[in-house]
């Protein structure tokens, strides 16, 4: 299974794709909203991909909504990792499409079990998560 992680951060793209590595994912990396669509394109068959709300370029509740507005990545599962916390902006996010919110910080545990509640966890991980 392949994930996109979207993150202006390049140790949050790596804390995050670390993660899903263990848990069996093929990671690709973006730094914005932009990268991000050209990776889909690339690899339509993307099972995740996991988005901050705050990047140059396009932010994360525009790539949501440029990705729902696409037929071809309706099985794309969408799910914000960010900071934003307040009410209205996880509103605004899963009325725009995404499938699940995750707040940093978080662990790698919280990932795994947002996953298994979305039903793209990996029948098998690569390794416990530590």
């Amino acid at each position: 299974m392949k994930a996109i992680v979207i993150d202006d951060s390049r140790t949050m793209r790596r804390i995050i794709g670390s993660a899903l590595s263990q848990l069996g994912y093929d990671i690709f990396e973006a730094e914005h909203g932009v990268a991000a669509l050209q990776l889909l394109e690339e690899h339509p068959d993307t099972a995740l991909c996991t988005i901050d709300w705050n990047m140059p370029v396009m932010d994360g509740l525009t790539f949501v909504q440029e990705v729902r507005a696409a037929r071809k990545w309706r099985a794309t599962t969408l799910m914000m990792v960010t900071t934003e916390s307040e009410h209205g902006q996880i509103v605004r996010a899963l009325a725009a499409g995404a499938h699940e919110y995750l707040i940093k910080p978080f662990t790698p545990e919280a990932i795994m079990q947002k996953l298994d509640l979305l039903g793209i966890l990996p029948q098998t991980p690569v390794e416990k998560l530590a």
